[in-house]
C-alpha cells in the first residue's frame, strides 16, 4: 500500500489536468444542455401568451358570460381566462387604435368575448382546431378566433430548432466521451509503471483497480462541480445583461441538467479509468517504454 500512496502522490498533477479537462468538457455539455431548456422555456413562453377569443353573441347576458367563464376555467387547456364587455372591448380598442367607430357609426360594433391563453402542450395547430371545433357547438358562442398562422409558424420553427438540437446533442455526445476518455486515458499513463509494480508483487486486479476507480468517481464529481459553478456564474452574468432571462428559469429542469452532468462525469470518468487499467495490466513490461 505504501507503493500505491507513492505512486497516487505522484499522479496528483496528471489528476488536477484531468479534472480541469474534464470539466471544461462537461461545462460546454452542459451550456448546450442550458440553450436547449431555455429553448423550450421560450418556446412554452410564447404559446401560452398566444390569445384564443371566444367571441360571444349579443344577446348573452353578462351573468351568463360570467358562468361560461367559469366553466371554461375548469378545462384543462385553459390557463388564464378573462371576461371582456362590449365597452370594455371598446375601450381597448380605441386606446389602441384611436379610432372612434361610434361616434361614426352611433353604436357600439364591438362584441363581448371570453379571451383566454391556453396551456404550452396545446398551442398546436391540431389542438387549437379541436378546442374551436368545441368551443363553437356552445350556443352562446359565435366565433372562436386565433392566429392561426402564428401558431403554424411557431410550431415549424421549434420542429427546425429541435431536429438541429437534436443533431447537435448527438455530436457533442460522441465527442464528450472521446474527450474525457482520452483525457483520462493521458491522466493514467503517468501510473502506468506503478500499475505494473503492482501486479508483479502478486496484487490481484480488482485489488489494484478498486483505489483507481474510487479515485476517478471522485474525480468525475469534482469535474461535475466545477463545470456546473461555470455554468451557475453563465446564469448570473446573463441575467444581470438580460434580467428578463429569470421569467425563462425553470429549477427543476436546471436541477435536472445539473444531476445528469454529475452522473455523466462520474459515469465516464469510471468507466475510462477502469479501462485504462485494465489495459495496462495486459501489457507487457517492455511495452510500457
Amino acid at each position: 500500500m505504501r507503493v500505491a500512496k507513492a505512486g497516487t502522490g505522484r499522479g496528483r498533477p496528471s489528476y488536477l489536468m484531468s479534472i480541469i479537462g474534464v470539466a471544461l468538457v462537461l461545462f460546454f455539455l452542459g451550456i448546450v444542455g442550458l440553450l436547449f431548456i431555455n429553448t423550450r422555456q421560450l418556446s412554452s413562453y410564447f404559446k401560452e401568451n398566444i390569445e384564443v377569443q371566444v367571441i360571444l353573441r349579443d344577446d348573452v347576458p353578462e351573468a351568463t358570460a360570467q358562468a361560461l367563464k367559469d366553466s371554461l376555467a375548469r378545462l384543462p387547456f385553459v390557463k388564464t381566462i378573462e371576461y371582456i364587455s362590449k365597452d370594455e372591448a371598446y375601450r381597448r380598442y380605441v386606446a389602441e387604435t384611436h379610432d372612434s367607430a361610434q361616434v361614426l357609426l352611433g353604436y357600439n360594433p364591438l362584441y363581448a368575448s371570453l379571451n383566454f391563453k391556453a396551456r404550452a402542450a396545446y398551442v398546436n395547430v391540431d389542438s387549437l382546431q379541436k378546442i374551436a371545433g368545441q368551443l363553437q357547438q356552445i350556443p352562446q358562442v359565435r366565433e372562436v378566433f386565433y392566429q392561426q398562422g402564428l401558431v403554424d409558424q411557431l410550431d415549424k420553427n421549434m420542429q427546425r430548432i429541435g431536429l438541429v438540437f437534436l443533431a447537435l446533442s448527438i455530436l457533442l455526445a460522441l465527442v464528450v466521451i472521446f474527450l474525457i476518455d482520452n483525457t483520462i486515458r493521458l491522466a493514467m499513463f503517468s501510473n502506468r509503471f506503478l500499475i505494473k509494480t503492482m501486479q508483479m508483487v502478486g496484487a490481484t486486479r480488482w485489488f489494484i483497480a478498486k483505489p483507481f476507480d474510487r479515485k476517478s468517481i471522485w474525480n468525475g464529481f469534482i469535474s461535475a462541480v466545477l463545470a456546473i459553478m461555470g455554468i451557475c456564474m453563465v446564469i448570473y452574468a446573463a441575467e444581470q445583461i438580460l434580467p428578463e432571462l429569470r421569467v425563462l428559469q425553470n429549477n427543476l429542469q436546471l436541477a435536472i441538467l445539473f444531476v445528469g452532468l454529475i452522473v455523466v462525469g462520474i459515469f465516464i470518468s469510471l468507466i475510462s479509468t477502469h479501462r485504462a487499467v485494465m489495459k495496462y495490466l495486459r501489457t507487457r513490461v517492455d511495452d510500457l517504454y
